[in-house]
């Protein structure tokens, strides 16, 4: 197949620009094929070993399945991450939300030479091995439900170098810690269930919906656990982040208000939708 017969199937499902894109990504990846080569035809030069193994990516693509899955990597914040179909691909925004708290945490004062950081609801391990790597004098632990979830995040945390210590926890169960975190960070389900028609199809089929989805009458399900629990665990004066859905956050900034909790802050995303939250543990500020 020549290149534009590759990405011309994918046009049922992605307009153009993305198909190509998605069919680069595919050749590059999988074969090893810059664009110069893409140009120059090289696509329908490959062994037939490699032509019978683009069929079949190819066919997967067809199907809707994401070509993240497809080739079982993403890239995040310049480095690559394993994924399957057990956890979910990693986003842009969540990069932001990343570098937002290792410019928080290069600046913030901390109890002892090695402050700590929880990443609840770890998935791929995305936010806890980027946050290991970045700031290297803190010690990262993280959580999940999901042993699956947790097996694919101890593999990109050993793959990439980071040191980062997983556990199996329930984020709507948490245990009874007490000043144990200088940060808490958590991007957990958070679309409504009646956002879902208003959803790509690849995205519905084949990631997991537990890890998307909260019930239209408690979307603020997970924030509550985790911020409550963050009363606790946090050390006096520490930071809690949250990735946030839009159509939600003026309902956590009321949540977290009641709850006590001071210096509320909002940010945009690159898309100029309100995707991020902080906000600092009451009983006290850090000098």
């Amino acid at each position: 197949m020549t290149y534009p017969e590759l990405w011309r199937r994918l046009l049922p499902l992605y307009d153009e620009g993305e198909a190509k894109a998605i069919v680069r990504m595919v050749l590059d990846v999988g074969f090893g094929l810059s664009l110069a080569d893409v140009y120059a035809g090289k696509v329908t030069q490959l062994s037939q070993d490699d032509d019978h193994r683009l069929r079949k990516i190819m066919d997967k693509l067809v199907q809707g399945v994401p070509v993240q899955y497809v080739l079982g990597r993403a890239d995040f914040a310049g480095r690559t991450f394993d994924v399957a179909q057990g956890v979910l691909i990693p986003r842009p925004e969540t990069e932001e939300l990343c570098a937002w708290i290792v410019q928080t945490c290069n600046n913030l004062p901390v109890c002892g030479t090695s402050p700590t950081l929880l990443d609840v609801g770890t998935g791929s391990g995305c936010i806890a091995t980027t946050l290991a790597l970045d700031l290297p004098t803190w010690r990262v632990s993280a959580i999940d439900i999901s042993q699956t979830a947790l097996d694919i995040a101890a593999r990109n945390a050993q793959k990439l170098g980071a040191e980062v210590r997983f556990a199996l926890q329930d984020a709507l169960c948490m245990p009874p810690d007490a000043d144990l975190w200088d940060v808490i960070v958590s991007n957990p389900p958070y679309i409504m269930q009646r956002e879902a028609q208003q959803m790509q199809p690849n995205v519905l089929q084949n990631e997991p919906h537990s890890a998307l989805f909260v019930p239209n009458e408690n979307p603020l399900l997970f924030y509550e656990s985790i911020a409550r629990y963050a009363l606790h665990a946090l050390k006096r004066g520490g930071k809690l982040f949250f990735e946030i859905n839009p159509l939600c956050h003026e309902a956590m900034q009321r949540m977290l208000a009641c709850m006590g909790w001071q210096r509320i802050e909002t940010r945009n995303d690159a898309f100029g939708k309100q995707r991020m939250m902080s906000a600092i543990r009451p009983g006290g500020l850090r000098s």
